[in-house]
C-alpha cells in the first residue's frame, strides 16, 4: 500500500467555490467571487472542501501545487472570507456554558446509556462500519497533534511545558515508530484502508471536514489560542472512554492487532494527558491570560457542538443500512448490505 507520507492530489470540486480555489491552485481559474462566498451553505460540502484545500497548503500541500502558493496573499484573502462565514456561524449556533469550570464538568460526566457513535459502534458495529470510520477519521489522525502544535509559540509558562509535553507523548516520545499518526496508519493497514496521507478526502462529509477546518482554524490564528487549548482540552478529557469502547469495538469484530492497539494507546495515554491538560495547560493558560476564559469554554464546546453533528449524521446512515461515505471504499473489502452512497454536492 502506499505510504502516508506521499503528497495528496487535490480532490474533486463539490461546487463553485471549491472548484475556483482548486482551479487556482492548478493555476486554470480565478479564486471564486465574493457572491459565491457569500451564498455558499456555511456547513456544506462546497464551502468545507474550499476551506480545508486552503489549510492543507499549510500541511502537506498538494502534488503539483507550488509551495509558494501556502502564502499567496489573494488566496489568503480568499481563506479569511470563508474562516470569517465558518467561526461566525461557529458562534452562532454553539450553545455555550457560562465558564471553563462548566464546560470541564460536564465532559467528565460519563453517560450510563450512551448513544453516540463509540457507543454504536462497540454494541453493534461491523466491521464495515469501523472501515468507514477510519477512513473519516484518516483525515485528522494521519496527522493528529500537527494542528495543536501552532498554539506551542502563543503559549508561556505552565501551559506552555504542560502542552509542549502532551504534544511529545503524541508524536511518539522521539520514537518515529510510535508517533501516533504511524500508529493511526497501523489500525488502516488491519482494516484493509488505503493509508495515503489525504487519500479518503472525496469520500470525506462536509461534517467530518469541519471537525478539522475547527482545529487548523482555532492553531493558525494566535487570536483563538484560548479556544485551541478548549478544543484540545475537550479531546483530550474524552478520548480515553471513547477509546476504550472502540477498542472493544476493534476486539469484537477481529479487526487486528494494530487496530486494537492504537486504541488502547490511547485509553493510557489520554487518561494521563487529561489531567495534565485540566490542571496544567489550562489552569496555566488562565492564571497567565484570564481573559481567554470566554474563548476556552468556546474551544471546548464547540468541540462538543461539531463532534454531535457528525455523529448524528454517521448514526442516520450506519442504522438505516447504508454507507455514511460521500464515494464507497475500495472493493476489497467489506462493503455494507445494501450499500448507497451519499452523494450531496
Amino acid at each position: 500500500m502506499p505510504h502516508q507520507h506521499d503528497t495528496p492530489r487535490l480532490p474533486a470540486a463539490r461546487g463553485p467555490v471549491s472548484d475556483a480555489v482548486i482551479r487556482y491552485l492548478r493555476g486554470t481559474g480565478p479564486l471564486p467571487e465574493e457572491g459565491d462566498l457569500a451564498s455558499a451553505d456555511v456547513y456544506g460540502d462546497d464551502l468545507q472542501l474550499a476551506l480545508y484545500v486552503c489549510y492543507e497548503l499549510h500541511y502537506r500541500g498538494f502534488a503539483g501545487v507550488s509551495a509558494d502558493r501556502e502564502w499567496d496573499p489573494d488566496l489568503l484573502r480568499t481563506r479569511a472570507a470563508l474562516e470569517h462565514r465558518f467561526e461566525s456561524a461557529l458562534r452562532a449556533d454553539t450553545p455555550t456554558h457560562d465558564g471553563v469550570p462548566e464546560a470541564v464538568d460536564e465532559l467528565l460526566v460519563e453517560p450510563v446509556d450512551g448513544t453516540g457513535v463509540s457507543f454504536f459502534l462497540r454494541d453493534e458495529g461491523e466491521l464495515w462500519h469501523l472501515r468507514e470510520y477510519a477512513a473519516l477519521r484518516s483525515l485528522y489522525h494521519l496527522k493528529e497533534a500537527d494542528p495543536h502544535a501552532w498554539v506551542l509559540p502563543r503559549l508561556r509558562g505552565r501551559a506552555k511545558a504542560a502542552m509542549a509535553a502532551v504534544e511529545f507523548d503524541e508524536f511518539g516520545g522521539g520514537r518515529a515508530e510510535r508517533v501516533h499518526a504511524r500508529l493511526f496508519a497501523d489500525l488502516m493497514t488491519d482494516l484493509g484502508l488505503d493509508t495515503t496521507y489525504g487519500h479518503y478526502l472525496d469520500a470525506a462529509d462536509a461534517e467530518t471536514l469541519a471537525t478539522v477546518n475547527m482545529m487548523s482554524l482555532f492553531g493558525l490564528h494566535r487570536r483563538l489560542r484560548g479556544a485551541l487549548v478548549g478544543h484540545f482540552a475537550a479531546v483530550e478529557i474524552t478520548s480515553s472512554p471513547g477509546s476504550r469502547r472502540l477498542a472493544e469495538a476493534m476486539r469484537r469484530t477481529g479487526a487486528g492487532p494494530a487496530a486494537e492497539h492504537f486504541y488502547d494507546e490511547h485509553v493510557e495515554a489520554d487518561a494521563v494527558h487529561e489531567q495534565i491538560v485540566r490542571h496544567e495547560v489550562i489552569d496555566g493558560l488562565l492564571a497567565d491570560e484570564p481573559h481567554l476564559a470566554p474563548d476556552i469554554a468556546f474551544g471546548i464546546d464547540v468541540t462538543v457542538h461539531l463532534e454531535d453533528r457528525l455523529g448524528e449524521r454517521l448514526l442516520a446512515h450506519w442504522r438505516a443500512g447504508r454507507s455514511a461515505l460521500r464515494l464507497p471504499l475500495d472493493a476489497d473489502g467489506p462493503l455494507p448490505r445494501n450499500s448507497e452512497t451519499s452523494l450531496i454536492f
